[in-house]
């Protein structure tokens, strides 16, 4: 896991939500609508945790996990900035697959953001969702986050030059066979994994979950460019506001999850 923390440790993932608003947007409804009115919340691999501090000014108590120290300075930082820092209950330098300073059944919800992006292997994949259940209290939602197969195929397609091995046929082949994607150029994106969709709800059914809902967080807007956004701003807010919902309620839309490049599950854990 040192290639994901060295990657982090410089990567600026705060601002890749501000960058890209929508998927921060789409998932925060969803998650909102979700959990219940109050209670102590898990983010785990949580970044920067841009989606704790939203919690966190709701009232919610809440623990921030992540592999990378510089990402949980971050997070210190902005809780401090927020005026928030007395919702948390802690900032911990955790590894998703062993979750050793947090107690069984301890948190009401539970989100896991990023850190299946980054398990290649099958086993570890497992573990983090278990050790998800374990912390999670019976009837807790949890939200988890997965990177897509289809949409990466796509985007390889498109630009292959900037997702090598991609540049080629066999290393797409190779990419669908197992899901598995290394950059062959030196400190691009770290080495990943993506799901089949189909495979999602299987694959946290088995680990003790019961599906709710399985959303794709790019919606039907995910490649609309800032021009293109801009024109519905320039129309009003009240257009505009009227276009969000309208994208948010397509997130939920079965036929579209392919488009998505990350897709939120949220399930009840049992």
């Amino acid at each position: 896991m040192e290639k994901v923390i060295t990657y982090y440790s410089s990567f600026d993932e705060w601002g890749r939500l501000d960058r890209e608003p929508l998927e921060f947007m789409v998932n925060l409804h969803h998650i909102r609508s979700h959990l219940p009115t109050k209670g102590r919340i898990l983010d785990n691999g949580a970044g920067p945790g841009k989606y704790s501090m939203e919690l966190a000014k709701q009232g919610y108590r809440v623990t921030l996990t992540d592999l990378t120290p510089r990402l949980l300075e971050i997070a210190e930082q902005k809780a401090h900035e927020h005026g928030i820092s007395e919702q948390f209950d802690g900032f911990f330098t955790q590894d998703a697959r062993h979750l050793t300073r947090l107690s069984d059944q301890q948190f009401d919800a539970a989100l896991m953001l990023g850190p299946l992006y980054h398990l290649q292997a099958e086993e570890d994949r497992i573990q983090a969702v278990r050790e998800l259940y374990r912390v999670t209290k019976i009837g807790g939602i949890v939200f988890v986050a997965f990177m897509s197969r289809t949409k990466f195929l796509t985007t390889s397609l498109m630009y292959p030059e900037l997702w090598k091995p991609h540049h080629t046929v066999q290393g797409i082949q190779h990419f669908l066979k197992t899901g598995v994607f290394d950059h062959q150029d030196e400190g691009r994106f770290t080495g990943a994994y993506y799901f089949d969709i189909e495979d999602i709800r299987p694959f946290m059914e088995s680990q003790g979950f019961s599906t709710i809902k399985l959303i794709g967080s790019g919606s039907i807007a995910g490649a609309m460019s800032q021009q293109q956004w801009d024109y519905w701003r320039q129309r009003g807010d009240e257009e505009s506001e009227q276009v969000l919902q309208m994208v948010i309620k397509e997130s939920e839309n079965p036929y579209m999850l392919g488009a998505s490049s990350h897709l939120l599950y949220i399930g009840k854990r049992e």
